[in-house]
């Protein structure tokens, strides 16, 4: 059990720790305009936020926002970089310490040494153990209906005072979730994933402590639980339907549904069965797509060739952790035809 945060506010709140939020804030970033201001009177920048955060007068600026399409579209919400800063400081000094240690093991997302490719192995084993103890078995697979718009923002103060009992760090918890909207938290924020991630850490101790669950993942608002018979899995998911309204405020999508193992489960960009794993036809789709793109551009002589063997290298790398050798050879094939040489 983790313990709770006590009157370490401002313990937290020293130059060396905003420092080093904005060595992490700025990884990967140094060349652009705003992060290479910020360094340029880095020393005054950092001193102020102290002062602004210290005397209770800091205040976050304005969102950038833009639309992302992939893998729908989301409306993304940036705020500017000395934001970013005090963000990372916040998850880093009272975020990961203290909450990190209240997640289960099956959780996946937005932690150090997990991610997705841990996750599809994680519930490939939990699939085996079900295969070898009961043969067939039936697959509840769920996620939130537009999740991070509909998080209570009440409700999650309420889970962070669980844990949280310095009350200048809920005073500025307060302030960093106070954009003008009573529901929601902004997908693009350093601070929401984790919040949203703490919301669900709420679901995950009860399906495992009070439904009993053994074999249970969960990767962000995205989770399966693999169950012994069809009757089963519609009581669990009529309980949890139950205990997201009444206790989260929250409604599952109706693409929540169960279905039996044999037809395998869609989760973390791949299609999972108890002996192999392939990648989803959405994912093969893309690839195609985008090299029959670089194609097109090479003949305009619009073609970038370092964006796209980033880009070729990434799709690469999610692919060499399914069973797909001939779907690669494939595209290997397509690849030829742009010369890269």
């Amino acid at each position: 059990m983790s313990k709770t945060i006590k009157k370490c506010f401002y313990d937290k709140l020293t130059f060396e720790n905003i420092l080093n939020a904005h060595k992490r804030a700025s990884k990967g970033k140094i060349h652009k305009k705003e992060i290479i201001l910020f360094e340029m009177d880095l020393e005054t920048n950092i001193i102020r936020i102290i002062n602004e955060i210290k005397s209770g007068t800091y205040k976050f600026g304005d969102y950038r926002e833009f639309f992302v399409y992939e893998p729908k579209k989301r409306l993304i919400k940036s705020l500017p970089y000395r934001d970013r800063v005090v963000h990372q400081w916040y998850v880093e000094e009272f975020i990961k310490p203290y909450f990190f240690k209240r997640f289960i093991k099956d959780t996946f997302a937005c932690l150090d040494e997990r991610g997705t490719h841990k996750a599809v192995l994680r519930l490939q084993q939990q699939m085996r153990n079900m295969k070898r103890q009961y043969k067939k078995y039936y697959v509840l697979k769920c996620d939130i209906r537009k999740y991070f718009y509909t998080i209570d923002k009440k409700i999650l103060l309420e889970i962070l005072k669980k844990r949280i009992k310095d009350k200048k760090i809920i005073e500025f918890s307060k302030v960093i979730l106070n954009d003008n909207e009573e529901i929601g938290i902004p997908i693009g924020n350093f601070t929401s994933q984790y919040f949203a991630n703490i919301y669900l850490n709420e679901l995950d101790h009860y399906i495992k402590e009070q439904l009993r669950i053994k074999n249970y993942i969960r990767y962000m608002d995205d989770f399966i639980l693999l169950l012994r018979t069809k009757e089963e899995a519609r009581e669990i998911l009529s309980l949890i339907e139950k205990f997201l309204k009444e206790h989260l405020n929250l409604i599952l999508n109706q693409k929540s549904k169960y279905f039996p193992n044999n037809k395998g489960i869609d989760f973390c960009g791949y299609r999972i069965y108890e002996t192999h794993i392939l990648l989803r036809k959405r994912f093969k789709k893309k690839i195609k797509k985008n090299i029959k793109i670089c194609l097109m551009l090479k003949s305009q002589h619009k073609f970038y060739l370092k964006k796209f063997i980033l880009t070729y290298n990434s799709f690469k790398g999610h692919a060499s952790h399914s069973n797909s050798y001939h779907f690669m050879k494939k595209m290997d094939i397509l690849i030829k035809e742009l010369n890269l040489d």
